[in-house]
């Protein structure tokens, strides 16, 4: 399609949505548009939003293509239709809907409460703000057939999202989501959604619901001695004005610690996020304030959560008394080692426990489940695909936790997706065990690098926006498929994984095998020395995301600086090999 036809497109689409029963402002903002802002006009009605690895997510505004009540509406509608046909035998179908703290978020939940409620199907309504977790607890507490939350994560505040789930408690994926698509594209205009809500059928979920989860949550600690023993331990919590700013700390109180400190300025709820450019802990920026605080009250553990408090990012002090932000990567693998070790001691591990982990999550995780003999699982990236390992597996196999290099991790399966508010517990329950031994978290991860191997991982995400952007993004990934790299960090490419194709190439042998995971735009180049490198679009951003690993023996803790800038330097030169730097 040329600009011309592309553009004839758009403005057919903008006047359905004027001819349509919108409000009054989002009439005369597309007026304008189509007046005044031919590319704005282009980005907001090229496309209709989609369920991705993360749901529905877009920047917030009039049109097809951005978050609005008119989409929410339109994607809420087609998953009632699909209920209302899955369901069809049930006396009731049960939805529960919870928001986080972005702009639009309570106004978007409503709407869908309303819809839902239009339809006939019992809606719960979160009385405020609640973590993305507690949604996806609420889901099977309830037993309700789906749930909604409403945010957009980490996303910077232009943006809001909806994320859609089945009755197991985990997002969904196919069929459904396929399905709800195409229930979503029947829909002729936004006439045909029901927005006018029956009060009878939506019924206000509060404080008992949080109450329920925080025991639940509580239940997976460990070694609540040694938490009473080492109370005193210095933690700084910043929610980075998000949903974690009461149940964060409420859970550290339940299990015990008594020194935790806030970063007042964060614990402001507000969707402008007003003290940093991207409320993402991935970003070193928007813990900047915790990490002032902890230097100023000495504190040993610095963490930090998104706005869903789904994802959390965490600092520690260094053996030079240094607090240093750890990676997604070694958050997984302090908590993978720490429950392992824990199941193992007090005699757990039976053989029918599992694990997983994403495909991009450091192979240093796949290590430890080595020396456990345990069962374990590579998915795709996305918490949604660990659900459906335990939708799968779970009445035979126990699983223990699994997580992710984005910040995100589960532990038990109570919760069905990423869970911030039991972690941040974790970790502070790691720290007072640590701290039993003598060590800080720091010295843990150098013990473990000791054992194992040192692997050292990096992420560089390149962003490109808009139409223009999603094509350019697409053009990289056919450039790498065609024209793969046969050597990387000074090593022979010996395997590609195609996950879009669902092939493995082995280089060395010739051998061509079938991945058995669904289909996902993802490469992977693995080296004969073990350096991987995996490139992937974002399914929820414009951006598209290079993951580095690489690896080498720590013979001792005095080791740590040289080794750490020797695999420094590599994953730069491997940057520069690939021009992304």
């Amino acid at each position: 399609m040329n600009q011309k036809e592309l553009l004839e497109q758009v403005k057919e689409k903008a006047n359905q949505w004027i001819n349509s029963n919108i409000d009054e402002e989002s009439r005369e903002r597309i007026k304008y548009l189509l007046e005044n802002d031919e590319k704005e006009l282009i980005e907001s009605f090229y496309r209709v939003l989609e369920f991705g690895t993360g749901g529905l997510r877009g920047i917030m505004g009039v049109g097809t293509n951005r978050m609005n009540i008119y989409t929410v509406g339109m994607a809420t509608q087609g998953l009632c239709n699909y209920l209302l046909k899955q369901f069809s035998d049930r006396d009731e179908i049960r939805v529960v809907i919870a928001h986080d703290c972005r702009n639009n978020s309570p106004l978007f939940a409503k709407t869908t409460a309303d819809v839902c409620s239009a339809n006939g199907i019992k809606a719960f309504l979160f009385d405020g703000m609640r973590p993305t977790p507690e949604l996806s607890f609420a889901i099977r507490e309830l037993k309700c057939q789906s749930g909604v939350v409403i945010t957009a994560s980490h996303n910077p505040k232009e943006y809001n999202g909806y994320k859609a789930y089945w009755e197991d408690g985990g997002q969904i994926i196919k069929p459904h989501d396929a399905n709800i698509v195409n229930e979503v594209k029947q829909i002729a205009s936004i006439n045909d959604v029901k927005f006018q809500g029956d009060p009878s059928k939506i019924e206000i979920v509060g404080k008992d619901m949080d109450e329920k989860f925080l025991k639940r949550s509580a239940s997976r600690a460990m070694n609540i001695d040694l938490i009473e023993k080492h109370a005193d331990i210095g933690i700084v919590y910043t929610p980075i004005h998000g949903t974690g700013v009461h149940m964060v700390p409420e859970i550290l109180n339940r299990l015990g610690f008594r020194n935790i400190h806030h970063v007042p300025e964060q614990d402001v709820v507000s969707g402008d996020f007003p003290t940093v450019v991207s409320p993402n802990p991935e970003e070193p920026a928007a813990l900047d304030l915790a990490l002032k605080k902890a230097d100023l009250v000495r504190a040993d553990l610095v963490m930090g959560t998104d706005p869903d408090a789904d994802r959390v990012g965490i600092a520690v002090r260094d053996h030079h008394g240094k607090l240093i932000l750890l990676n997604g990567n070694q958050t997984a693998v302090l908590l993978t080692y720490y429950l392992l070790s824990q199941w193992s001691a007090k005699g757990l591990l039976q053989g029918k426990e599992f694990m997983a982990k994403t495909i991009v999550t450091s192979e240093l995780v796949t290590d430890i489940y080595h020396r456990h003999d345990l069962r374990y699982f590579d998915v795709l990236t996305g918490f949604k695909w660990i659900a459906d390992l335990i939708h799968r597996y779970g009445d035979e196999y126990t699983f223990i936790g699994g997580g992710e290099e984005s910040y995100g991790f589960m532990i038990g399966d109570f919760v069905r997706d990423k869970d911030a508010i039991t972690t941040c517990a974790m970790l502070a329950e790691i720290a007072a065990w640590a701290k039993e031994q003598g060590k800080s978290i720091f010295d843990l991860l150098l013990d473990i690098y000791m054992e194992y191997t040192f692997y050292k991982e990096s992420l560089v995400s390149v962003y490109r926006h808009g139409k223009e952007g999603a094509e350019e993004i697409a053009a990289m990934m056919e450039n790498f498929r065609n024209s793969p790299p046969s050597e990387i960090d000074n090593s022979m490419v010996v395997l590609i994984k195609d996950y879009l194709h669902q092939k493995s190439d082995n280089k060395a042998t010739g051998k061509v095998e079938n991945i058995e995971l669904p289909v996902s735009n993802v490469l992977q180049f693995i080296m004969e020395n073990g350096t991987k490198v995996s490139v992937r679009p974002s399914g929820t951003e414009p951006k598209i995301k290079f993951y580095f690993s690489v690896q080498q023996e720590l013979p001792s803790a005095e080791d740590y600086d040289r080794v750490n800038k020797v695999l420094g330097e590599r994953i730069e030169k491997i940057k520069h090999e690939l021009k992304l730097n």
